[in-house]
């Protein structure tokens, strides 16, 4: 039979059992990124939040700025970090003189205040140099080691002659051609972009060496070998080196540059071609009337 006496409130155990919202705080507290961003991200946010109210005010930012400026000029003009003065090595006196004109320094200055790239380009830029590095080193002291370009060959052209290194780049004007009596000489449009090859026909030119006066490049697809008395050797535009070579041997066997003769066509590797003289070919006609008249 079913009591039908009903418990009081306070006879009612509690429920140990917590509440949802309890619940689901203690699972989320559970979560690490959730810890992570009470640990860093509130701190991070109440800090850039009072960081922003601070700056707002335009007479504070202006003070802090002034404050880090005060601060970098003492650092920047400390001894250890001032240049006294500039040490160009490898360079002679008239490139030493080009690079103290293009960089004008007022010493001393602060290793800050040195754009060592935009010094490097600017040396670079240079004609006569070929290759340089920058960098300041202890004691105050911004050295340029500087690699000019050495000459090979004079260019002959409409404004003068010019001294060119071995990759065609124009080094500096020369005044004259005695000068510089050990470099060879070039001419003609297109002369400068073939160096490499006017070298080596100067180098197999040996046993002509005394008599050459130079190379001159014809319509900037083959070469003229110019000796003395105004004899030239035409050289085809595939081959050179070896169509000089045969010429040497033929005048090592006959003598035939020292004939009167204007020029050597080598222009057809079959069949070479000698030009003479205007004299040569009047004495050559007197010749065969002579003989066809006996």
């Amino acid at each position: 039979m079913r009591s039908l006496i009903r418990r009081r409130p306070q006879d009612a155990r509690p429920d140990p059992a917590p509440s949802r919202w309890s619940y689901r705080m203690q699972r989320l507290m559970l979560t690490p990124g959730f810890r992570l961003f009470l640990r860093a991200g509130v701190p991070l946010a109440l800090s850039f939040a009072v960081g922003s109210i601070y700056m707002a005010d335009e007479g504070r930012r202006d003070a802090l700025n002034l404050a880090i400026a005060d601060i970098r000029t003492q650092i920047e003009t400390r001894p250890e970090f001032m240049v006294n003065v500039m040490a160009i090595d490898g360079a002679s006196a008239s490139v030493d003189e080009d690079i103290r004109e293009i960089l004008p320094m007022d010493f001393p200055v602060s290793s800050f205040d040195l754009d060592l790239v935009a010094i490097h380009d600017t040396v670079r830029e240079l004609p006569a140099v070929r290759d340089a590095s920058v960098r300041v080193r202890t004691g105050g002291v911004l050295h340029i080691d500087v690699t000019e370009r050495v000459p090979v060959v004079l260019w002959r052209n409409a404004e003068g002659l010019e001294l060119v290194d071995e990759t065609g780049m124009s080094v500096r004007p020369a005044l004259s051609r005695a000068d510089h009596p050990g470099l060879p000489v070039i001419a003609g449009a297109g002369a400068t972009a073939q160096v490499d090859e006017a070298l080596r026909i100067i180098r197999a030119a040996g046993p002509l060496a005394p008599r050459l006066r130079g190379l001159v490049r014809m319509g900037e697809r083959r070469w003229d070998v110019v000796l003395d008395r105004g004899q030239r050797i035409l050289l085809p535009e595939a081959q050179p080196v070896q169509a000089l070579e045969q010429v040497i041997a033929l005048d090592h066997v006959q003598e035939m540059l020292e004939r009167d003769l204007a020029a050597v066509d080598m222009r057809l590797a079959g069949r070479p071609t000698l030009r003479m003289n205007a004299t040569a070919v009047e004495q050559w006609w007197h010749v065969q009337k002579t003989s066809l008249g006996e």
